[in-house]
């Protein structure tokens, strides 16, 4: 071979090198900067609250850590369809991101498809999740004998039909989280929809209904009163806010309700940008100043990967559509 052609040879080769590492890195040639300049944070609820606290935690910190402003901007509206319609529809650049939830992006289109201007799924790329708030299964301690879920369960079985429990609304998490947990012990209960859960818990404790899947900070105060029994908390480990609670997974392998809270982006964003988003959120949620925060609001702390994130929303939606369908929910 001559030392010309042995010299193309080399050529070429480069060429094809460089060509495969820039194919292979994308998303990183676009990024190099980001962010560089500010990142709009949409918030689908009213200021106030565990939810606009946590997105306002989160955008306090990548602002300090990246030097350039994240402005949270809230959206509510429509059971936080309207903020999220606001991220779905964004420019997918990572400029605009969002704090969606359960409702948003699980259970409301489930429970009503079609009626929302977005894909729960398809329109939104997963950045992590932040945090979540299990529920706690509550029973009138006057009314029903059962100490424990199994027990509960039984009598259940025992008056098919003849006990009612309360929720927060139609398609509520306190609403499709119970049906998720008659379905799977094949017992029924008569459903009484209240709007909101003061009046549900208040209605509960004057024996208006027997059960409820609640919120804890609305109804532990009544079960340290005596007034409400615990069951079991509707997260797969104990809950920190009570730990003498027993999981419902004990009882129903795999049974995991939890409304939760996590940071999205327009679906097609660069995957580096999703990715850089993510391991920081994740990086903050780990520090002892983020954990105290969210203990305090009742939040159990999260932050989870992006595709793990993805997989729970994917996961979720169709556990929900599967629920609605089976227990014959209507929407209100």
């Amino acid at each position: 071979m001559t030392l010309k052609s042995r010299l193309y040879g080399s050529l070429v080769a480069l060429v094809a090198l460089t060509a495969a590492a820039v194919v292979a890195t994308p998303a990183l040639a676009q990024t190099p900067n980001y962010p560089s300049k500010s990142v709009r944070v949409i918030v689908p609820v009213p200021a106030g609250g565990a939810a606009d606290m946590m997105a306002r935690m989160v955008a306090a910190h990548l602002q300090a850590k990246w030097g350039q402003p994240f402005i949270v901007d809230n959206r509510p509206g429509a059971g936080s369809s309207l903020g999220m319609d606001v991220v779905a529809k964004a420019a997918p650049d990572g400029y605009t991101i969002g704090m969606g939830n359960i409702a948003a992006n699980a259970i409301n289109p489930a429970v009503r498809p079609g009626a929302f201007p977005y894909q729960p799924v398809k329109d939104f790329a997963a950045i992590s999740m932040v945090g979540a708030t299990p529920l706690i299964l509550v029973v009138n301690a006057d009314k029903v004998p059962a100490r424990t879920l199994p027990d509960f369960i039984n009598f259940l079985k025992a008056n098919p039909g003849k006990l009612s429990y309360g929720s927060s609304g139609v398609g509520s998490s306190l609403h499709l989280g119970m049906e998720l947990m008659l379905l799977q012990t094949g017992t029924k209960m008569v459903h009484i929809p209240y709007k909101g859960s003061a009046p549900m818990v208040a209605e509960l404790i004057a024996g208006q209904t027997e059960a409820s899947m609640d919120a804890a900070t609305t109804s532990l105060p009544h079960v340290k009163t005596g007034k409400l029994r615990a069951l079991g908390v509707s997260s797969k480990e104990r809950a920190f806010f009570a730990p003498d609670v027993p999981p419902i997974a004990d009882v129903i392998p795999g049974f995991n309700v939890q409304p939760w809270h996590g940071m999205m982006a327009p679906a097609g964003t660069p995957q580096a940008i999703v990715n850089k988003l993510s391991e920081e959120i994740q990086a903050f949620l780990r520090t002892p100043e983020a954990e105290a925060k969210l203990r305090d609001a009742g939040v159990v702390r999260v932050g989870s990967s992006a595709r793990d994130f993805q997989q729970a929303m994917d996961d979720e939606f169709e556990t929900y559509k599967k629920v609605v369908k089976d227990a014959g929910i209507k929407p209100d």
